[in-house]
């Protein structure tokens, strides 16, 4: 009758992996955008027929690595306020700029990369010069709007969860 229970005291450092996670995420796509696109770019590769689908496979994958970093940051705030370990003036910014980074990559996802791709396919095999769509051009200003918010966010989210787990330890 008479059991002995142990408990593991093995949980997720939060703090640790939600900046972690953010320091991926955002180094990622600091590559992706700063790296492998102009070498892309530069290389010739934007203007081949094949590019359009070849480019919605890497967005494609890197947008759903995006979603699991952002369901993870947005986890790990709404974690981080119901257990109070927050600073209550900025709580609710915080769970407002972690669901702006879910919103993101969301975004990115379901709207931006299918309306690019779409737009970047070349449907007519005869067409020798081959220009950017003008709707191209504002879904690229929107990526870059969207990029520079996601950054903006993100290095806010990264500074307040450092401070906040400094004073905690």
């Amino acid at each position: 009758m008479n059991s002995i229970s142990t408990r593991n005291d093995k949980s997720i450092d939060w703090p640790t992996l939600v900046m972690f996670t953010l320091g991926f995420w955002l180094s990622a796509s600091l590559i992706l955008d700063l790296v492998i696109m102009p070498s892309l770019s530069a290389s010739g590769m934007m203007a081949q027929n094949g590019f359009a689908s070849a480019g919605y496979s890497l967005f494609g994958i890197f947008n759903r690595i995006e979603l699991v970093c952002a369901a993870t940051i947005l986890s790990g705030f709404l974690i981080f306020s119901r257990n109070h370990t927050l600073i209550h003036l900025r709580q609710t910014w915080l769970i407002a700029l972690a669901g702006v980074l879910f919103v993101i990559p969301l975004i990115y996802t379901y709207i931006l990369t299918p309306q690019m791709s779409g737009l970047g396919l070349s449907l007519n095999a005869f067409d020798t010069v081959q220009t950017m769509p003008t709707g191209m051009i504002y879904l690229h200003e929107g990526y870059w709007v969207l990029e520079a918010i996601k950054f903006i966010a993100g290095l806010t989210l990264l500074r307040w969860c450092y401070r906040d787990s400094c004073r905690i330890a």
